[in-house]
């Protein structure tokens, strides 16, 4: 009984929302690195009696008048629970971001000696009244050692410019942003999910794809350029930290490699006939001329331009790993006479493999933004 009490008068009180602090427990959904395949991190979430959705009891308990008791609970339990964690991992909590100044909530952060490890997700759609208010918490948090994730889908509502001003190491996609893997988002929401994304690079933000469930919604987020998801197809939340399942190994580990290949020109190269050098050159070009090695001396080409066929060098060679963003700017940066010329793809040995044209490099980079 002593112990109950003294638990209970630490812990901020949600009454008369939670008859007991017990109310509240926690579970943890892991974050993996989908290009490594680990999990790197796990987001704490609420769970409540009863059937109601943790959206549900935090709305109650605003419209209580205990909101900002609530999700202070939900910090000095999940903090607790960060020694369980496995090395190396992170621990995320997420606050709404025009509670994070609030007594209770300060008082749940500071409850801990330092916060490294921790990342802050702050989250919400209620309008901040004070952003240098919040951005000087944030600077205070970040003192201690947390990182700072920005829900996407909550930027407006903290005010404009809050994206730059706060400069959060992390930036969280929600579905509506993902989308469901046919390339789009919520056409409902104002910022697509490529806006966001450039803006985050621009701050050296990291993204985050949450609400993955499908492997469709997986692949979306690879073409996102998203290193980091959680969802229910990489791990439900569970009461304790869980390692990914094997199949969910197996099934990251090929959309990975599938995600590697689209960044390559390999799916790019087009068959294209090869002609010693020194020999007739027969039918429509384009040809790539070869010597007796097979490696490529020049090119046959068709100028649409002139209704004629004129020989060019093979002014640039890649192999089929070749990055397509690189290739591309690779071959805008050639004289102006080769700038548009093909690309010639090699294997390993120097023999040719086939042709890259500028306009699929341009498309393929485009895709992969």
């Amino acid at each position: 009984m002593t112990a109950s009490l003294v638990h209970s008068s630490v812990l901020p009180d949600c009454r008369p929302l939670l008859a007991d602090p017990d109310d509240l427990t926690l579970v943890f959904q892991p974050i993996v690195d989908l290009a490594a395949v680990r999990v790197v991190g796990y987001a704490a979430h609420s769970r409540f009696p009863g059937t109601a959705s943790p959206e549900v009891w935090y709305a109650a308990a605003h419209d209580a008048g205990v909101g900002a008791e609530l999700e202070a609970l939900a910090v000095h339990k999940a903090l607790a629970a960060r020694a369980g964690l496995p090395p190396d991992t992170s621990l995320t909590v997420a606050v709404s971001a025009h509670l994070l100044g609030s007594a209770p909530v300060r008082a749940a952060l500071r409850s801990v000696g330092d916060l490294r490890a921790v990342v802050v997700q702050l989250t919400g759609h209620a309008v901040v009244d004070d952003a240098d208010a919040l951005c000087r918490e944030v600077d205070a948090l970040r003192a201690r050692g947390a990182l700072i994730a920005l829900d996407a889908a909550g930027t407006r509502s903290a005010g404009p410019g809050t994206l730059t001003r706060v400069r959060p190491e992390l930036v969280v996609l929600g579905r509506a942003l993902v989308g469901d893997g046919d390339g789009d988002g919520d056409p409902a929401r104002p910022e697509p999910a490529e806006t966001v994304g450039d803006c985050a690079r621009r701050i050296g933000a990291r993204l985050v794809a949450e609400g993955i469930e499908t492997p469709a919604q997986l692949a979306a987020a690879h073409r996102l350029g998203t290193r980091l998801a959680q969802g229910w197809l990489l791990g439900r939340p569970a009461p304790g930290p869980r390692p990914l399942a094997p199949e969910t190994e197996r099934l990251l580990r090929a959309h990975a490699a599938r995600a590697r290949r689209s960044q390559t020109v390999a799916g790019l190269v087009r068959p294209v006939r090869q002609v010693a050098v020194g020999t007739a050159v027969p039918g429509i070009p384009p040809v790539v001329l070869v010597g007796d090695d097979e490696q490529p001396l020049g090119l046959r080409l068709a100028d649409r331009r002139m209704g004629a066929v004129r020989t060019a060098p093979a002014s640039l060679r890649v192999t089929p790993d070749a990055d397509v963003r690189q290739t591309l700017r690779r071959a805008l940066i050639r004289p102006p006479a080769q700038r548009y010329d093909p690309v010639v793809c090699t294997d390993a040995t120097g023999a040719v493999v086939g042709l890259l044209r500028l306009d699929d490099l341009a498309a393929a980079a485009s895709a992969a933004r």
